[in-house]
């Protein structure tokens, strides 16, 4: 009489053959599966980022009018300092395009801001992404660059039709040309191993050996257009070591990022306009 089979070992044999119909299953099928299950998870994350928004402003209508107040006059010292940086800004863009045009340089690509709020965060230790509440009906796309107060956030890595999910820096699998602040040639930063939600870090390599570290100021590592996404001099982190690598000609260190990256609640796409200009066309 043959033997009959243990619990275990019909849930082993159940799992093998799921896996293996998965693994034959056609990518075409996959691919849709997986969007259909996103797109149907999606209003869920958003009505709860909407109800997180409705709880913090019956929070604020609770406060005294003494600290709305006081609240109304930071807003307006703020407002005043920002529009003197606003007109600084407007006076070294145009002096930036008066260079441009008396040397015949390429202009640096002109982005407009697309503000969105964040609602879910996936903090892997092999990957760290976070979801936006805006998607490709508001112009989206892969691959575009994505900024906020602090510096550089990362990059688009998916977009849904009402979401889109933003790969952080501190995620390995991010990859971009950078390099220090005050000194143009390119180095390679990465994204390092990064425990959930603990103080991330990054990898910066081949940076030059005259290059060194000081106890009275940091060594800033912004961004380079050498990269194709991101604008030049967006801050990335700063530099805590360096040592030489295994090759003797540059060095390699740890790049301190932004606490800021495990709490941010609102980002900003940069979508380019002519990208814009061109899907707008009929």
């Amino acid at each position: 009489m043959p033997k009959r089979l243990s619990y275990q070992a019909k849930s082993l044999i159940l799992g093998i053959l799921i896996f293996v119909l998965w693994w034959a299953t056609p990518m075409a099928f996959k691919r849709f599966t997986k969007v259909a299950f996103y797109e149907f998870q999606a209003p869920s994350w958003t009505a709860i980022s909407y109800l997180h928004d409705l709880q913090d402003f019956w929070n604020y209508r609770q406060r005294s009018k003494n600290e709305l107040i006081e609240a109304g006059m930071d807003m307006a010292r703020l407002h005043a300092a920002y529009t003197l940086r606003n007109q600084r800004a407007d006076a070294i863009e145009d002096e930036i395009s008066r260079l441009e045009a008396f040397f015949r340089l390429p202009e640096d690509g002109n982005f407009r801001y697309e503000v969105a709020r964040v609602i879910r965060r996936d903090m892997n230790q092999w990957w760290q992404t976070l979801t936006i509440r805006k998607g490709r009906i508001h112009g989206v796309q892969p691959g575009q660059a994505v900024v906020f107060t602090g510096g550089v956030v990362g990059r688009v890595k998916e977009v849904y039709q009402y979401t889109a999910i933003i790969e952080l820096i501190s995620s390995p699998r991010f990859r971009t040309a950078a390099h220090v602040q005050g000194d143009l040639r390119p180095v390679e930063f990465q994204g390092g191993l990064n425990p959930g939600m603990g103080p991330s870090t990054g990898i910066v390599r081949t940076v030059p050996a005259d290059i060194r570290l000081s106890e009275r100021s940091d060594l800033r590592l912004v961004s380079s257009r050498l990269g194709g996404v991101f604008p030049d001099g967006l801050y990335l982190g700063t530099i805590q070591s360096l040592k030489t690598d295994e090759d003797g000609l540059f060095q390699e260190g740890i790049v301190r990022l932004s606490v800021d990256l495990n709490t941010v609640r609102e980002v900003a796409v940069l979508i380019p306009l002519e990208s814009q200009a061109f899907t707008n066309q009929p």
